[in-house]
């Protein structure tokens, strides 16, 4: 009367003492005897051990055998408050017998343990969630017997489950692992989420649960997709039932409910058996075999009609006349499927190992008013081909063909029907195919190809895009009359020279002034006379006459000999200096010379005769007379028919009229003028 929760598989399964994980009561024992296949070993491990040391574990105790029976031997008693078991228990046979024994005791839990054959290398406990793991992929075998009443689970798939659930328990809620049989699971551990949902699926109910750190996801073969009644690819002629209701309500209406009408999350009414009894059925036709991993329900999901199937059989064919009842694995009765406990929600069962068939049948034992229900199955598609090379062990070469053919056959039959232990022992290895090692390497090299490739081009793009900007605004900087950035003096000069010299056809013409022009226009006519073409360099800005330039200008120096203004030189030099094709930088240790502006007066009141205009130059020094020529006199623009005589200031650090002959610029000041231009 000592023995609480008791799964015992056929490789693995779960054991607890009564009344755990409460205080088991005084005075009980219990034994169990455990047996796997002939060859292998048995391992124990402890999920939880909390028993009463007191008498030094004379009346409570756990012990442990190898063997069965009398002939039985001892491989270690066991007692204490939270013992901490270091390892596994193995023993040296196949059969173990497990007793436990509770004295006189105020406190103490008892123990919960798992075994499973030694070939389990990673087995674990019901008891062992995610955050027992530091370890963000994780591959482990879980026991038999895992759906147990003290263990909570958060969460459903595909979203994940809290990292605070049992991780075998939720391996059966998601449908990875059987509770009759266990097997192996793969989870993948990540960052967690706000909410988690709550549902039921194949006898779990898993709960609503808050935020949690990190989440747990399973690894699977992917063989869970929909077969076709949500979608419509199974037609309605595919979809029969044993009966149909029809009525007609209170406005004369008929309905009738048809079989089609059972297809999952479709708007209406369901498919109703006209009769409820046990007898009654849906089928469905998948059109050829497939494999079917599962199978998900509703009730009639209207609420006036409160109607739903809680409880089911299911039934399966290849030809619609000889029908095999599903069973677990190692059970000699039907399998009796949890259904829905409301005609709203969505309840999932799955089957492992999965069923073989083109013909499905529903076969409701229990309802609630009415049977009525709206259906989908899950699966894919099945390759007989397949399915001996996984499953099937080479057969033995010393024995004859025929008998190799009968064990070929006979297997095959028994992974169908699933009835015989024996034959299915590879099953599990069938349900819980992992990804395989190719694409999981090729699913990481994406996750991280994708990213890089994305960082990369988007830094492409934020680099053409900073350098249009930066030209736009290059652009928006120059001045009206500046050159364009890429032709400035100090970077062309430095790329002039590896470039070859332009023929003097093809260069622009410079401005020229001819005195005999510029004597017979009008004021107002000067800026019109001073307008050519665009010069390779930038022109002054002056609206008037311009003498010769020196060899320290920054203009472009006339060429050609042809008679003009600039051929005099006002100044007699003695020597003809050679100028070069093109302006030199001013040297560091010259004199600074001012910039001559031209105002265009055009626009203001003309200044009364006899009053001096105002020089915005500086001079420096004491500055020397006039200079007086033919072609010397600066031609004002203005409104008025006044003119300006040009007087021009001797260059800095330079003193007296004697240095009229070292000018290099030639700065106007107006000064008062008659009307008109005068010659001298």
């Amino acid at each position: 009367d000592g023995c609480g929760h008791t799964v015992l598989g056929p490789e693995s399964g779960t054991l607890a003492s009564i009344n755990y994980p409460q205080t088991s009561p005084n005075s009980t024992v219990c034994e169990w005897e455990i047996r796997v296949k002939p060859g292998q070993r048995v391992q124990l491990k402890f999920g939880d051990f909390d028993i009463d040391d007191s008498d030094s574990c004379h009346s409570s105790y756990l012990r442990v055998h190898n063997g069965i029976g009398p002939t039985r031997t001892e491989i270690g008693k066991y007692c204490g408050f939270g013992f901490q078991m270091d390892g596994l228990i193995t023993s040296e046979s196949n059969e173990v017998t497990v007793q436990f024994m509770s004295g006189t005791h105020t406190s103490g839990r008892g123990f919960l343990a798992a075994y499973s054959t030694t070939d389990k290398s990673d087995l674990i406990t019901c008891l062992d969630n995610a955050s027992h793991f530091s370890e963000p992929e994780l591959n482990k075998y879980c026991p038999a017997g895992c759906v147990i009443p003290f263990a909570d689970i958060s969460g459903t798939i595909p979203h994940g489950y809290r990292d605070s659930s049992s991780l075998c328990m939720a391996g059966v809620h998601a449908g990875v692992v059987s509770n009759t049989l266990g097997g192996q699971i793969n989870v993948v551990i990540s960052k967690g989420i706000p909410y988690y949902e709550g549902s039921l699926a194949n006898n779990v109910t898993s709960k609503v649960g808050p935020l949690s750190t990190s989440l747990f996801t399973f690894k699977t073969s992917g063989c869970y997709g929909t077969l076709g009644m949500e979608s419509g690819v199974i037609p309605d002629s595919q979809i029969t039932a044993s009966s149909i209701l029809e009525w007609s309500d209170q406005t004369g209406q008929v309905n009738i409910w048809k079989p089609e009408n059972a297809r999952l999350k479709r708007v209406g009414p369901p498919w109703a058996a006209f009769i409820s009894d046990e007898h009654q059925w849906l089928q469905i036709d998948l059109n050829k075999e497939k494999r079917i991993t599962g199978i998900i329900t509703t009730g009639s999901t209207l609420a006036e009609y409160y109607y739903y199937v809680s409880a089911y059989r299911i039934l399966y064919s290849d030809d619609a006349q000889k029908w095999t009842v599903y069973r677990d694995p190692g059970v000699d009765k039907d399998k009796i499927f949890q259904g829905n406990t409301e005609l709203y929600q969505e309840v999932r069962n799955n089957f492992i190992p999965p069923v073989l068939a083109r013909f499905f049948r529903i076969n409701p034992l229990k309802w609630h008013q009415k049977i009525a229900m709206k259906v989908e199955l899950l699966g894919c598609q099945f390759s007989i081909g397949r399915a001996p090379k996984i499953t099937m062990p080479p057969p033995p070469r010393n024995k004859n063909n025929d008998k190799n053919d009968d064990f070929s056959d006979h297997f095959i039959h028994s992974v169908k029907t699933s009835l015989q232990t024996d034959k299915t022992t590879f099953t599990p290895e069938i349900k819980n195919t992992t990804v395989t090692p190719s694409v999981t390497k090729d699913v990481a090299l994406a996750a991280v190809l994708v990213p890089v490739l994305v960082m990369v081009f988007t830094t492409l793009i934020l680099i053409l895009v900073c350098a249009w900007h930066w030209r736009n605004r290059k652009k928006k900087t120059e001045g009206t009359y500046d050159l364009p950035y890429w032709d400035r003096a100090g970077w062309w000069k430095g790329m002039k020279q590896f470039l070859p010299t332009k023929s003097v056809e093809h260069e622009e013409t410079p401005v020229r002034y001819s005195s005999s022009e510029i004597s017979h226009l009008r004021p107002r006519e000067v800026p019109t006379m001073l307008q050519t073409e665009s010069a390779e360099y930038a022109q002054p800005l002056v609206g008037g006459i311009v003498g010769t330039l020196h060899q320290r200008s920054t203009f472009k120096p006339e060429e050609g000999k042809e008679a003009s203004y600039a051929d005099l030189d006002p100044y007699n030099s003695p020597v003809q200096e050679v100028y070069h094709a093109y302006a030199e930088p001013l040297p560091i240790t010259g004199p600074e010379y001012a910039t001559p502006i031209i105002m265009d007066m055009s626009s203001h009141p003309s200044t009364p005769l006899g009053v001096p205009s105002i020089s915005t130059f500086k001079a420096a020094g004491n500055q020397g007379p006039p200079l007086v020529g033919t072609h010397n006199t600066l031609l004002s623009r203005t409104d008025s028919t006044s003119s300006a005589q040009a007087l021009y200031d001797t260059p800095k650090g330079q003193l007296g009229p004697g240095a009229a002959d070292e000018l290099v610029y030639q700065v106007p000041q107006s000064v008062a003028h008659s009307t008109g231009s005068r010659d001298e």
